[in-house]
């Protein structure tokens, strides 16, 4: 569980980020690794954010979700370089799926053509040509008209639950200010580190 300031430190951050004319404030490199130790990076955009953690929603079958399944520590990055002289805010914890319930919230409100999209994509796999995407998607169009979308039982979301919140704040001659924090069990603790 995040602690308060933590929790209201991000969402003030955030917010400030919307503001500022970041093209996309809710961006973020998600970095994973395979069963051979290979770190993979990818920008997912938060879709979430409470004492609980942060949560992003993807295909439980693509790459990122396999590497999930196998290793379920992640690194997290928000990088605005609009706002301030900058600010980072770097997460490391672990991921896991979310209830199906809270999913299914979630699908529910995305756009119609996002809906039929997550059933056509076999994310991460091989495509052999648009044309069979685009046949997938008319398919799942066909299946589904005339009534709501489900949510695929291969798509979800995910929650990272945080061990270490690092707010780093750019300044003037790469002096920069960097804040963090450690959660050992319940508790939060915080120190300055040197840029």
């Amino acid at each position: 569980m995040l602690n308060p300031e933590i929790l209201n430190t991000f969402v003030q951050l955030l917010d400030e980020a919307k503001a500022s004319g970041e093209l996309e404030p809710t961006a973020m490199n998600l970095a994973t690794v395979d069963g051979s130790g290979r770190v993979a990076s990818r920008i997912v955009l938060l879709k979430g954010v409470d004492e609980r953690g942060f949560r992003f929603h993807s295909n439980y079958q693509s790459d990122k979700g396999s590497q999930l399944d196998l290793h379920p520590q992640v690194a997290l990055c928000f990088h605005w370089k609009q706002l301030r002289h900058g600010v980072q805010v770097r997460v490391e914890g672990v991921a896991r799926k979310l209830q199906a319930a809270e999913s299914d919230a979630y699908f529910a409100g995305r756009p119609r053509g996002s809906q039929i999209g997550a059933w056509a994509s076999q994310q991460s796999q091989t495509l052999p040509d648009r044309e069979t995407f685009e046949q997938r998607v008319a398919k799942y169009e066909q299946e589904f008209e005339g009534r709501d979308v489900t949510r695929p039982p291969h798509w979800g979301g995910f929650l990272v639950e945080p061990d270490t919140v690092e707010f780093w704040y750019g300044a003037e001659f790469r002096l920069h200010e960097r804040v963090r924090w450690n959660r050992h069990g319940q508790t939060w603790t915080s120190r300055l580190l040197y840029p």
